[in-house]
């Protein structure tokens, strides 16, 4: 027989997907706390709320074996309650509802007041930036705006997110300064493409503004710029990347393939050669800029040609970061139209060469780096290492400096400058000057 358990009402987060969930649950938890909710972040409580990732495949088994987790929890008797929200429950909320009824309550990707009535808390709009960060101290996601408006065949996005909305320059400036006061040191701007910010707000793409306003928060030292759009990317951008110092020398822009007939096909609006201009005036612009791309092998009617043309792009283009995904067929997408023709060991295989050619690049730039002497964020201590990152690198997906614990002793949280004494593929080990 199940028996309620005696914790008091403790609401446990679970968080899963990417950066935009994170910042999701951290508005979420700062609204419950607001209420007087005793919250916690992917630890024990009684009441869960699981805000899942629906974007693709792999990431949709595992909000759906998460969900199935703590439904075992719940008929056990370990947790009372459990709540689904997030991108996954936006766009299957229906077939959910059916498969897994024993859920408390499913929740879209625009009904936190609803949610927040749910756990027994009011919705309070007057927390413009109040968040209850679960990133380490030193840095802070700063969402800038939510959905999107590209028409991308492959994409799902604009399903669970809806449109291109941006959040206001002053909303963000005092969401930044809260941040800077609880000792977040450096901002990572996200959005599901950071190129369209300010057009619906201010009729015109108006990121270079946003900076020249974020700059000036103090205590703000690094502002790092992820999910550009290569398409109508406006260019200002660069001169102020340039021009100041807080803005680090580092651009995620995901360009997803370089073959004409497949750049046609997923609808990016672009050509290699529009692509590659664009690439190389940021080069030419901000001589030492870190560009972070990823790609995505498989896509359907990918012809052997077509992956050899990217393959050797990726060659001649040296990113100093990448990422390679297979494809995922996505209902309701419209390239979920046309026939997965690739098989699923081919497409492997293609990413895999594509981050072996990654792996090698990456150790040739990174060899270049020893000897150099470079300013370096403490994010934390892992067994034997403090282990940090240089501008040119974001949280969990790029290169670590690695320090030796034993030797040092360095503070989290804060920067130092390093000498790099060895390199690997994806990892530089230092010393502190």
């Amino acid at each position: 027989m199940r028996t309620k358990s005696l914790k008091k009402n403790k609401i446990n987060v679970i968080t899963l997907g990417c950066s935009k969930n994170v910042y999701d649950s951290e508005v979420l938890m700062g609204q419950l706390k607001a209420s007087g909710k005793d919250v916690v972040h992917e630890e024990e409580g009684n009441i869960v709320v699981i805000n899942t990732c629906g974007f693709i495949k792999n990431a949709k088994e595992e909000s759906v074996n998460t969900i199935l987790e703590f439904m075992q929890k719940k008929e056990e008797g370990e947790v009372d309650k459990v709540f689904v929200t997030g991108c996954l429950s936006e766009r299957y909320k229906p077939d959910l509802q059916k498969e897994i009824p024993n859920v408390d309550q499913y929740f879209g990707t625009t009904e936190l007041p609803s949610l927040l009535k749910a756990l027994g808390a009011d919705y309070r709009h007057e927390l413009i930036g109040e968040r209850l960060t679960t990133t380490p101290k030193n840095y802070a996601y700063l969402k800038i705006a939510e959905g999107c408006d590209r028409p991308c065949s492959f994409c799902a996005i604009p399903l669970m997110r809806g449109k291109h909305k941006s959040t206001p320059i002053e909303h963000l400036v005092t969401e930044a300064e809260k941040l800077a006061a609880n000792g977040v040191k450096e901002l990572i701007l996200i959005a599901q493409d950071l190129t369209y910010y300010g057009l619906d707000l201010y009729k015109k793409r108006n990121l270079a503004e946003l900076l020249e306003n974020l700059v000036k928060v103090e205590g703000i030292e690094w502002i790092r710029l992820h999910y550009a759009f290569p398409t109508g990317f406006p260019m200002d951008v660069l001169e102020i990347m340039n021009r100041e110092p807080k803005i680090c020398n580092y651009m995620d822009i995901p360009l997803q393939h370089i073959s004409d007939s497949i750049l046609k096909s997923m609808r990016r609006g672009t050509t290699k050669e529009k692509t590659t201009k664009l690439l190389k005036e940021f080069r030419a612009t901000v001589p030492n800029m870190t560009i972070r791309t990823t790609l995505i092998v498989g896509y359907p009617g990918e012809t052997e040609e077509d992956y050899q043309v990217l393959k050797e792009w990726v060659k001649e283009m040296r990113f100093e970061r990448l990422g390679c995904f297979t494809y995922s067929h996505e209902e309701n997408t419209h390239a979920f139209n046309l026939v997965d023709d690739v098989p699923q060991e081919v497409k492997q295989n293609r990413a895999n060469e594509i981050m072996e050619i990654q792996s090698q690049i990456s150790w040739e730039l990174n060899q270049g780096k020893i000897g150099e002497e470079l300013k370096v964020i403490i994010d934390r201590k892992e067994g034997n290492y403090f282990v940090g990152r240089t501008e040119f690198d974001s949280p969990d997906v790029d290169n670590e400096v690695l320090i030796d614990a034993t030797k040092t002793y360095v503070k989290t949280g804060e920067f130092t400058t390093v000498k790099i004494t060895e390199a690997e593929d994806f990892d530089l080990y230092g010393e502190v000057v």
